[in-house]
């Protein structure tokens, strides 16, 4: 891999996370379109990583809050409370389906066949429910500890393991069908991936230093410094566009991404 091909990873993996079209399918589809070997799902890994930096430094202020708040009194404190329990419980969920799916996904969920078919079924489910959903705001993760939610965003988030469901794709859908707002739900999915994606690459951490790994330490942090910096830039304007636009233009953009790899690679 050369410091061309790590910028292309970074800059990728910086708009993609958070919009719904899968980091993970455009990660497993790039060395494809490249021509180079696999780095494999740990370099995409930390390339994640580099984007939740990208969400802690952006909503910096709300987690400071958030946990201030948990530990002060009268309503904040509730509301708090809730948010950190709500997002433990999404969490918690999320861990136990993607370690029971992480070998299935590997194995098989890299191939241009299945990314396509995961484009596809997921784009349609989030155009439709997102279509469906309310126009207000909504404040439900904060308003008590939701089991019934939290699980299904957790477990919707896990699912997120196969390339081309998309992790914020996936949390998104859901959370339109269940009656969160466009904004409460991007916001509940930006700060949900911090402690997925940092348990995540604890896990994948030993196969970075692996003496058979497809890349170098310099590719590692051009593409990682990359995806923060791009990630910074499309958390901003991604925020501006959803409350008003919606998501069935990422819908039509995962259509058509799964055709085109359809023709080029199947």
């Amino acid at each position: 891999m050369t410091w061309l091909d790590a910028t292309f990873y970074g800059v990728i993996q910086g708009i993609t996370e958070f919009l719904p079209v899968s980091s993970s399918g455009h990660l497993a589809l790039l060395p494809h379109y490249l021509k180079i070997d696999d780095p494999g799902v740990a370099f995409d890994l930390a390339m994640h990583v580099g984007t939740a930096l990208a969400v802690f430094v952006y909503f910096f202020k709300d987690i400071k809050e958030i946990v201030t708040s948990a530990f002060s009194e009268g309503i904040e404190k509730e509301k708090g409370r809730n948010w950190l329990f709500n997002i433990g419980l999404s969490t918690g969920i999320t861990f136990i389906l993607a370690y029971a799916l992480k070998d299935t996904a590997e194995v098989y969920g890299r191939s241009a066949v299945m990314i396509s078919a995961n484009l596809v079924l997921f784009g349609a489910l989030m155009w439709f429910f997102d279509h469906r959903g309310t126009r207000s705001e909504t404040e439900f993760m904060t308003a008590k500890v939701d089991y019934k939610r939290s699980l299904l965003i957790g477990l919707f988030q896990g699912l997120a393991v196969f390339p081309g469901v998309s992790r914020s794709g996936g949390t998104l859908t859901i959370s339109r069908f269940l009656g969160l707002s466009r904004i409460e739900a991007t916001r509940y999915s930006f700060l949900l991936s911090l402690p997925v994606i940092g348990a995540g690459f604890v896990y994948k951490l030993p196969q970075l230093f692996s003496a058979e790994a497809a890349f170098s330490i310099t590719s590692l942090v051009v593409g990682l410094v990359l995806s923060f910096i791009v990630g910074l830039a499309t958390i901003h304007y991604f925020l501006k566009y959803v409350s008003s636009m919606g998501l069935w233009i990422f819908s039509i953009y995962r259509f058509i991404l799964a055709v085109v790899t359809l023709i080029m690679f199947y």
